[in-house]
């Protein structure tokens, strides 16, 4: 069984969306000071790094983040290889990826990985995204979750957000910001586990693949 880890570690360098809330970890005591334990507070917004959108944070009314039901948070996924597509994924390019059947859950590994490991101070107007198009494809076919390799699933500036509307009026979870550069597409068991913020519009996860035969 081999373990790997797909989330952003959280620094003050992670890159966040622009007018989001930038990581802050603030010493609170200090052992050096004469306290006894070393205790930090920690800022940032509820979508910085990996992170899982819950209904809420679209849809007025929706669910919060502490609602979403790890059954679909844990489970069998498919990595589905979208490098080499940019721009958005539609029904034309998600055909062409040949899911198996019967997968409920999907992460894309794009190009967007390529992002985490490229130096950068300017937040990228272009990536990899999926297309309403393309989540109106997913819901059709059964999908439950859907995870991305960057901050948005959805391409930036998109008017009323209608991948993001979409895919959580039908109750797909959506996991954004992996990292999966070092990932082989292929099948495994997911882990995906948000903070449980009370009503939370968003929840920064620590988000993990099982590879059971240890490839």
């Amino acid at each position: 069984m081999r373990i790997i880890d797909i989330s952003l570690p959280i620094g003050r360098d992670l890159l966040a969306w622009p007018g989001n809330p930038p990581v802050e970890v603030v010493p609170h005591e200090r052992i050096a000071d004469g306290k006894a334990a070393n205790v930090s507070q920690l800022r940032l917004g509820t979508h910085t790094g990996t992170h899982v959108d819950p209904p809420i944070h679209f849809i007025e009314g929706g669910v919060g983040i502490d609602a979403v039901s790890l059954d679909t948070l844990i489970g069998p996924c498919v990595v589905a290889d979208a490098r080499r597509l940019p721009g958005e994924l539609g029904p034309e390019q998600l055909d062409a990826l040949d899911l198996p059947t019967g997968v409920v859950r999907v992460l894309f590994r794009t190009d967007n990985s390529a992002l985490w490991r490229t130096p950068r101070t300017l937040f990228p107007d272009a990536y990899t995204s999926l297309s309403e198009e393309g989540a109106q494809w997913l819901i059709g076919r059964g999908i439950r979750l859907v995870g991305t390799d960057f901050l948005s699933i959805e391409a930036r500036g998109a008017l009323g957000h209608p991948t993001h509307v979409t895919l959580l009026d039908a109750g797909v979870s959506i996991v954004e910001g992996l990292d999966l550069g070092e990932v082989e597409p292929g099948r495994y068991l997911l882990v995906a586990l948000p903070l449980r913020i009370v009503g939370g519009d968003g929840g920064p996860a620590r988000a993990a693949l099982i590879d059971m035969e240890g490839a």
